[in-house]
């Protein structure tokens, strides 16, 4: 007969069968697994010796289309030369590149920019490469002098770092100047340009603002005609003089020496002193026709940071490149040059050095990004718990149950590193999605394992009971996940942006749900083989409940640990003394109070985590609403289960009540989605045809008023996603100079530096110097960083101070220093922070959190004076922003952000 079993036994049944009875070789893969996940998780953190080779990390997936830019200068000539003679020629050749989608050009000033856009299966290098076969053929049919270059191997999502140069004081920190900007210009471009492009994983550094300093020959027309000089002499003058040349060797008592000219030029003499011809013997120098001298360049963009105008740069991270790396590696070479940047003595003796200071650094938003996610995860992971803790009623099924969502997470890291899925805010949303589907499979392992044991005879051997059990439920768990999996294909086949943007999510969705399967077939029987049948010596026990105890105590601070240590402790020496003297009904308790125990602790290390009514509300209302809200939650589910059958017994007696429900819910759902009047529309059409005017139902008041309170739901494509900045993007007048230009971007950015919430307002007008950006004069860009909510640590958790709430005060920032309401006067808030003797706020674990934003001006406080709500969130500041920023002749900006508008 067991012959016989054993011939029915399908493949998870011999895996559930060899783990069983090889534990030791799983225990090794588990360590093996968590060691592999440790190794690529996409977290920013280092783990001792163990190399770190992290999945790539960024804050959103790039949607952006499969293109190449193909950017050609030609200096000074108008847009309709540059479309003639440049731009037309190159597009009609490079229609004929295999997998070309479609191709999109743009004419400027001097400059040509055709985008070839390619099919989504097109390799991103291998399409660099047929261009640059087109572009080796249509060099014959352009201008001379005029040669098309391929931009940067990356996307214009790729802009991932920008930064200023600026003369600090070394000592201090603090601006000091002291440079032109043509020096700072010659800086950016010949020493700090070409070493952070060497990074690894970089593809660009442009530079922008700031003045390129050129030699400037300006001609004397009447000297001109008294030489007998062509403006054609003069620049062939130029041109040949400006080269050194080389002859052949000689030799001179037995030594070779080389022969060679002299002639770049060094300095302004060098090209006043360049001959032009000689009438009747006599040179002519250029000094005699003309004045030379050095002076700015041409430029079509510039730089201004809170109202002066500034140097800086912006960093382009290669094609599939690791942003988040990439930009650790632009940092390191930054500590490498900073020391040896040049510096100068102003004439009172200070000292200023050149600076990289940075004003947008995207790995601020990935870590947040990551941070977000990650609590996300912890918190469902920890709400789990405690609703597993709950309805499942055994403490070691529910920590053999809670296992497999963190085991299940790193498999599914591991997934992602091995099938080049980025992480994002999509990836691992997908996770996140997945969490509450991954518990079923421990669930009903668990459930069933349970009540095979509790139906078993003493003499039975507990492994076969475990195996028959996992055998049992083993096909329909993998057949729920297999289902699950096959109703997201038509998400696999999506194409374009919808597909760049929705399949990360669908692949991880996927990779979480197989990992919990696989984690629920080969490591649940296992580890339930020993947990629920092996006892354990208590004193162990005891040791292993401490640990944990204080671990999870740990993770929400060290005097917790210690409490709950010790709590523990003392509890099972008052068990030990009155274990002999507890009645034994009372003594059945204990199994169900260990678990209400542990639900506690699970939900004070989540009220920790979580804190949804804000840090300053405290722990004790964030514990109160946690568990009364998860705890109302459970309360309805065990209360839908008390009643279920008397429910049931109702509605199988009364199915036309039943029906009119999920009719309602349609109709409800349809009314949300679509709008009412869409949904419905047919009504008034059908009515129509029986002799009733559709004007008088949609006429009807019930008719108006469901379509004005059913409007239909509004349509976008991306996500918002708060990247704790702003880009004001407004444009001035076509035709305004780069001078009008620069006013008004210098006034705008004085007004926006000036709000307390903003921490840098720096501003672009025109283009940097790189193909992936062609934008005019007339268009500004200025990138807005806001300060965070609550002054925070590294781990951007809100610091708190010591707080006096009896004693009111006026609102100061960190520094001490009063901030206005937007009348531009101080007011007073409810209670003070304290401050020592320098006005700095006194750390107290104990105190308050400390709020940048500005509060609301209470008019109690504040006596005749206008009430105002507020700084509450990310919008408030939006709107201080466009009122600042309005000055006449610039259009109104939408609100956009740096990566969105990318």
């Amino acid at each position: 007969m067991n012959a016989n079993a054993d011939d029915k036994r399908n493949a998870i049944d011999v895996v559930i069968r060899f783990c069983l009875e090889n534990k030791l070789i799983m225990l090794l893969l588990m360590l093996a697994t968590i060691g592999w996940a440790a190794m690529v998780m996409p977290f920013d953190y280092e783990i001792g010796t163990i190399p770190r080779d992290p999945v790539p990390v960024d804050a959103i997936p790039d949607i952006g289309e499969n293109q190449q830019i193909v950017f050609t200068k030609w200096t000074g000539r108008s847009p309709q030369d540059v479309e003639d003679q440049i731009t037309y020629p190159l597009t009609v050749n490079l229609l004929g590149v295999p997998g070309v989608k479609i191709i999109r050009s743009y004419s400027f000033l001097g400059f040509s920019s055709i985008y070839v856009v390619f099919k989504d299966d097109i390799d991103f290098y291998w399409a660099r490469s047929r261009i640059l076969e087109r572009l080796s053929v249509a060099q014959k049919e352009l201008p001379a002098g005029v040669t098309p270059a391929l931009g940067p191997d990356a996307t214009a999502l790729g802009q991932i770092f920008w930064y200023t140069l600026e003369g600090l004081d070394p000592e201090t920190g603090q601006p000091v100047g002291g440079w032109d900007l043509d020096e700072l210009r010659t800086i950016q471009d010949w020493y700090v340009r070409y070493p952070l492009q060497a990074a690894d994983g970089i593809s660009e550094v442009a530079s922008v603002g700031g003045f390129v300093r050129e030699y400037q020959v300006d001609v004397d027309p009447d000297a001109m005609r008294a030489y007998n000089v062509t403006l054609h002499d003069i620049y062939n003058a130029v041109r040949k003089s400006n080269v050194d040349v080389g002859a052949r060797t000689i030799e001179v008592n037995r030594v070779e020496y080389m022969i060679r000219g002299l002639g770049f030029i060094r300095s302004v003499s060098d090209l006043e002193n360049t001959v032009i011809k000689s009438n009747e013997n006599v040179p002519v120098y250029i000094r005699n026709v003309a004045h030379v001298s050095t002076g700015p360049a041409l430029r079509r963009g510039a730089l201004d940071k809170g109202g002066a105008e500034a140097v800086g740069g912006v960093v382009v991270v290669r094609y599939g490149e690791n942003p988040l790396s990439a930009i650790k590696n632009v940092k390191k070479k930054i500590e490498e040059l900073a020391p040896g940047l040049p510096k100068k003595t102003l004439p009172d003796g200070r000292v200023s050095q050149v600076t990289i200071v940075p004003f947008y650094d995207r790995t601020k938003l990935i870590h947040e990004t990551l941070g977000t996610l990650q609590h996300a995860l912890t918190e469902e992971i920890l709400v789990t718990i405690i609703v597993v803790l709950a309805m499942v009623m055994h403490l070691r099924s529910s920590m053999l149950i809670s296992m497999l969502l963190p085991m299940a997470v790193m498999m599914a890291f591991i997934a992602m590193k091995v099938f080049g899925i980025d992480s994002n805010i999509m990836s691992l949303s997908g996770i996140a999605i997945a969490i509450g589907t991954m518990v079923d499979m421990g669930i009903i392992l668990c459930e069933n394992i349970l009540k095979h044991l509790d139906e078993a005879k003493p003499e039975d051997n507990r492994l076969e009971v475990i195996y028959k059990a996992a055998s049992e439920v083993g096909r329909p768990v993998l057949t729920a996940i297999l289902t699950t999996v096959v109703s997201f294909l038509p998400v696999f086949a999506m194409v374009g942006a919808e597909g760049k943007l929705f399949k990360p999510l669908a692949f991880t969705k996927t990779f979480a749900l197989l990992a919990s399967v696989i984690v629920a077939l080969t490591l649940i029987p296992p580890i339930a083989h020993i947990l629920f049948t092996v006892r354990l010596d208590r004193r162990w026990a005891r040791f292993a409940l401490s640990g944990v105890l204080f671990a999870a105590g740990i993770a929400v601070a060290w005097w917790a640990g210690t409490i709950l240590i010790g709590a523990a402790m003392v509890t099972w020496a008052v068990y030990l003394a009155t274990r002999d003297y507890i009645p034994p009904r009372y003594a059945a308790w204990a199994p169900g109070l260990a678990n209400v125990a542990a639900m506690l602790l699970v939900l004070v290390v989540l009220t920790q985590h979580w804190t949804p009514l804000g840090p300053e509300k405290g722990s004790v209302r964030n514990l109160i609403f946690v568990g009364t809200m998860i705890g109302s939650l459970l309360g309805t589910f065990l209360l839908f289960m008390r009643f279920y059958e008397p429910i049931l017994r109702f509605f199988l007696a009364h199915k036309i009540i039943f029906y009119t429900m999920p009719l309602v819910s349609v109709m409800l759902g349809l009314s949300i989605w679509l709008g009412f009047d869409k949904a419905f529309g047919f009504i008034p059409r059908a009515a129509s045809t029986v002799g009733i005017s559709e004007k008088t139902i949609r006429g009807n008041p019930l008719w108006v008023w469901a379509k004005h309170e059913f409007p239909g739901l509004g349509k976008e494509f991306m996500p918002f996603l708060d990247e704790g900045s702003y880009l004001l993007m407004p444009t001035t007048m076509p035709h305004a100079s780069i001078g009008e230009a620069m006013d008004v971007l210098s006034k705008q950015d004085m007004a926006i530096n000036a709000l307390h919430e903003v921490e840098t307002a720096v501003g672009k007008i025109g283009r940097v110097e790189s193909p992936l950006d062609p934008a005019p004069i007339s268009m500004i860009e200025t990138i807005i960083n806001y300060r965070d909510e609550y002054l925070t640590d590294a781990n951007n958790r809100p610091l708190m101070f010591a707080f006096d709430p009896g004693e009111n005060d006026s609102f100061r920032d960190e520094d001490d220093r009063p901030v206005l309401a937007p009348d531009g006067k101080p007011y007073k808030v409810r209670g003070k922070f304290q401050r020592d003797k320098e006005g700095k706020l006194i750390p107290d674990s104990r105190g308050m959190v400390f709020r940048v934003w500005r509060p609301p001006l209470d008019p109690l406080l504040n006596p005749g004076r206008k009430a105002w709500p507020g700084v509450n969130n990310p919008d408030d500041i939006w709107d201080l922003i466009l009122k600042a920023s309005k000055i006449p002749g610039t259009t109104s900006a939408p609100k956009l952000q740096p990566i969105a508008a990318r």
